[in-house]
């Protein structure tokens, strides 16, 4: 009964908080399950519900889990989940709520900042409070299957979150593992509510959000998505490719069915309740991270407020408004000890502020709208057809992602992100613009029919690489000229241009399933036969007489530009490619325009020395030149840390797959860890290709297996069919899910005589 008297005790305390203190410190206390668990009220519901579950592991472990009501089947999903990768469940809803910082430490405090900045507890819970039945129930559903594991598992030990709450998946809404808040720069957070000195105007104003990635040597963030009209299929039925390029590990492969309509295939992001890129019987749906703006930043005029102290207001038009202002309290872990720091954090009507420019105080506008987030990425997963599916578009709140689709009924589709705010083009938001001008706001959202989109292009195929979608159908893409500059400022990449002379050269009625996979692990790198060329004709043009050099390029000169374990070139034009991208004389913000810089205008002599970089690095770390690339690029999982550990001394695997960066649509980023092999680390994760025809027909490939745990069967049995390109049949009816099953249980009762 002592939890009982600390709850009635918490009650008093808190009922003499002010509203906000109360959300707050609520936060560092609603996660406490009591001590003596089989007293819990709430056992009784949970094993209710339980009832209603049925999952089914395939050979896999993939988890098919049936329930009764859509809440039965992700109060399952979610345990299932946990039973895979709870470390992984956590960790995403400690960082989305901000609390990250009781887990890592004061470091990641401003990343907790961050979170509350745009949403405090309270909101949170306001949010799930006014969202519809049917939604409550889901969240309902999501936390009770976690706390049902939690009660099962006693010997699983949180890192914090003890007990979780409906309300958490406010925070975590829409699908993408960052989701937009990722784009908001912490450091700029830290240097305004930590006191630090901001900067260079110059170096404020810059903005990062067009560019392929700030870090020119990191792997490509995004992904590859294809959909072909059965005109050029040889069943008639339309296909799609799922091939997100995500970090390794980080979302799952689930099934998910209901009797009320739900019968949903795909991979999940750890934590969240709904299939995220996968399909059901009748529509497919995959995400490409977008580059239409949809984050945009306000200059505020800011002065102290003359009637109250410590009040600030702002100007806006002709008046000034007061700025928002509320206290958090954030803990954070300071070696064995928790320490609690607080923070006064502001707002405009524009959004929070996250940075100061000189004596202006800058906010951010982006899309918060958790309920109706949550509700599209749900609902989504249960439309039939292209006209239900674009109706649901119009909820508009898929804000960091592109869609491309595929149905049954032979539709192909493509949209070009879905959350656009409407601007006055007399602006420019590229970089912060005046908030003190009404003209600057937004003025409310474009409709999806004034969006950048595609419906069944008579070209038979659609495509999205995190490329320009003015390319995305060949001759019948959108054109430029009919939309807002805002709507896409990203330029081309090499993924775009290798997904496009591919699905160009595709005969009619000629692609199978195996077909399209073949397509999609194409090894050509057309990265390379632009810069390998240039780099050649500078070589033999300096009368360079290292024989150990001209060798080197006698490889280069006979090499067909295709990636293979075997592939001594592929080593040596890595290594020169990243060498150029390294080159602090290279011209252009992103990558693409980098690599070009070196195909196009650099000196003879600056790619020779380049070259010759890349060789000595090359010998240094490999003892020879003519490394093949499979002892160079490997495929290692020793445990399930979300940060992953490798070691050159133990056992990892050849792997004949390349970087994004260099156009290789299956990518695969590797990078050194204090090691001197390269091991992978993001690219293809979930893979999978669907055909829509009167039955259904799937194939999907994971990285490296189902379960974060080195004990099980499936921590890395799916590694040597990834790496060979050998996809597993999806078992999608429930006939061939009982063919497949190797376990069969209910929550609660698994491993149980």
């Amino acid at each position: 009964m002592k939890w009982i008297y600390t709850l009635l005790i918490t009650a008093l305390l808190f009922a003499c908080d002010s509203p906000t203190q109360t959300g707050e410190r609520a936060a560092q206390n609603d996660d406490k399950i009591p001590e003596n668990s089989q007293n819990n009220p709430d056992l009784a519901r949970w094993q209710a519900q339980a009832k209603n579950v049925t999952i089914m592991r395939d050979d896999y472990g993939v988890a098919h889990v049936y329930g009764k009501t859509d809440a039965d089947a992700v109060f399952g999903l979610l345990y299932a989940q946990c039973e895979d990768d709870f470390n992984r469940v956590e960790r995403n809803y400690v960082w989305a709520i901000g609390r990250l910082a009781e887990v890592e430490g004061e470091e990641a405090l401003y990343s907790d900042v961050r979170a509350r900045l745009f949403m405090t507890i309270d909101e949170a819970k306001a949010h799930y409070e006014k969202s519809p039945e049917w939604l409550k129930k889901l969240c309902n559903a999501f936390a009770d299957g976690i706390n049902y594991y939690l009660h099962t598992h006693p010997e699983v030990k949180p890192k914090l979150l003890t007990k979780f709450e409906p309300w958490m998946p406010m925070y975590f809404s829409e699908g993408s593992i960052g989701g937009d808040i990722e784009r908001v720069s912490i450091a700029k957070i830290k240097a305004f509510y930590g006191g630090e000195t901001t900067g260079a105007l110059s170096e404020q104003f810059q903005s990062p959000k067009y560019e392929i990635e700030k870090d020119m040597l990191a792997e490509p963030k995004g992904s590859n998505g294809f959909a072909i009209s059965g005109k050029l299929t040889e069943s008639g039925s339309a296909m799609l490719l799922i091939n997100p390029h995500t970090s390794f590990y980080f979302r799952g492969e689930y099934h998910c069915v209901s009797e009320e309509g739900l019968n949903a295939y795909g991979a999940i992001t750890w934590g969240q309740f709904f299939i995220y890129q996968g399909f059901n019987e009748k529509t497919g749906w995959m995400h490409t991270s977008t580059y239409s703006d949809v984050i945009d930043q306000f200059v505020e005029k800011v002065s102290p407020a003359k009637e109250k102290e410590g009040q600030y207001v702002y100007k806006y038009g002709d008046e000034e408004r007061e700025v928002k202002q509320y206290k958090v309290k954030l803990k954070y872990k300071e070696g064995s000890e928790t320490k609690e720091k607080e923070f006064t954090l502001y707002r405009t009507h524009h959004g929070p502020i996250t940075q100061k420019i000189g004596k202006d105080w800058i906010a951010t506008a982006m899309m918060w709208e958790p309920v109706r987030a949550l509700e599209q990425s749900y609902t989504r997963t249960k439309k039939s057809g292209h006209k239900e599916f674009r109706e649901m578009m119009n909820i508009r709140t898929n804000s960091s992602n592109n869609t491309v689709y595929a149905d049954a009924g032979g539709n192909i589709a493509y949209y070009h992100g879905n959350f656009i705010p409407k601007r006055d083009l007399a602006f420019d938001y590229t970089k912060p613009v005046d908030g003190s001008n009404p003209k600057t706001d937004w003025q409310g959202l474009h409709s999806v029919d004034e969006c950048i989109t595609l419906l069944n292009p008579a070209t038979g195929w659609l495509q999205n690489c995190n490329s320009t979608p003015f390319t995305a159908a060949a001759e019948n893409s959108p054109k430029k000229a009919d939309y807002p500059r805002y709507m896409s400022r990203i330029s081309e990449n090499f993924r775009g241009i290798h997904a496009q002379q591919l699905l160009k050269g595709v005969k009619e009625k000629s692609l199978t399933l195996d077909k399209l996979i073949t397509l999609a692990y194409d090894p050509r790198l057309p990265a390379f036969e632009q810069l390998i060329p240039a780099l050649v004709k500078a070589f033999e043009a300096s009368g360079n007489s290292d024989e150990e050099a001209k060798k080197a390029i006698d490889a280069l000169k006979q090499w067909d530009y295709k990636v293979s374990k075997e592939s001594v070139a592929m080593t040596l034009a890595h290594f020169y490619g990243m060498s150029c991208l390294r080159n602090a004389n290279a011209k252009g913000a992103g990558r693409f325009a980098r690599l070009n810089y070196h195909s196009k205008d650099a000196g003879s002599a600056e790619l020779v020395g380049l070259f010759t970089q890349a060789i000595k690095e090359i010998k240094e770390n490999y003892g020879k030149w003519d490394t093949p690339w499979g002892e160079v690029n490997r495929f290692q999982r020793l445990d399930g840390s979300i940060k992953g550990n490798f070691d050159d001394s133990k056992p990892s695997l050849a792997v004949g797959m390349a970087s994004g960066r260099w156009g290789a649509l299956a990518a695969y980023g590797a990078r050194r860890y204090e090691t001197k092999k390269l091991y992978g680390y993001r690219g293809n994760s979930f893979v999978a290709v669907v055909e829509f025809g009167k039955k259904l027909k799937a194939k999907t490939s994971l990285a490296g297996g189902q379960s974060g745990d080195p004990k099980s069967p499936h921590f890395f049995d799916q590694a040597k069919p990834y790496i060979n390109a050998q996809f597993k049949e999806v078992a999608y009816y429930r006939e061939d899910v009982e063919k497949r099953a190797k376990e069969t249980y209910k929550p609660g009762e698994r491993g149980k005589k």
